[in-house]
């Protein structure tokens, strides 16, 4: 019988937990570009006077995010992440819905694999923020940053698509953990 030390099975915990956010955010963008592929085309470039000028630009700027975070959780420092994602904003504008949703879906396997096959979630990192300052803190809640700015733009998006005249889609935790219950 193989014994796990309790020092294991804390990685295994934590690491399964991370995913497990990580796919909620993943479903939940899944969710919004089925929406999305569902509306007029033009609504996604659609411009209007809101936080973000549209739909199109509330994704790129998510994915470019996401980008940066990717960068830092692979042992970039916070400079090197968005020195690194500088173009990546600019080029997700100017892709289609389509081929967004293919970046988005790349981008997902790439983390997914990144939180798996990370040494040590819970290890300490100073962050240096050029907007916010030194943060110590842990690999871990990169996730869980990630997944809150994602929440966060994704309701700036229903409030855009409301503004249009359009219904959003619920893209909440609880629906996520229900769904992925049944299924």
């Amino acid at each position: 019988m193989y014994r796990y030390s309790t020092f294991s099975l804390e990685v295994i915990i934590i690491t399964n937990h991370c995913i497990r956010f990580y796919d909620y955010h993943a479903w939940a963008n899944k969710i919004i570009f089925n929406r999305l592929k569902e509306l007029p085309q033009h609504v996604y470039k659609q411009e209007v006077q809101s936080v973000f000028p549209s739909v199109s630009k509330i994704m790129a700027h998510i994915y470019r995010v996401d980008c940066g975070w990717l960068e830092i959780l692979m042992g970039k420092s916070m400079d090197e992440a968005m020195e690194a994602t500088v173009t990546i904003e600019t080029d997700a504008e100017n892709r289609s819905l389509e081929e967004l949703e293919i970046m988005y879906d790349d981008l997902s396997v790439r983390f997914r694999t990144c939180i798996r096959e990370h040494v040590d979630l819970e290890q300490r990192v100073v962050l240096d923020n050029p907007y916010a300052g030194i943060l110590n803190t842990k690999y871990s809640e990169f996730i869980i940053q990630v997944v809150n700015h994602g929440t966060y733009h994704r309701g700036n998006l229903s409030a855009i698509l409301r503004q249009l005249g359009y219904s959003s889609v619920m893209t909440e935790y609880g629906l996520f953990m229900y769904q992925e219950h049944l299924n």
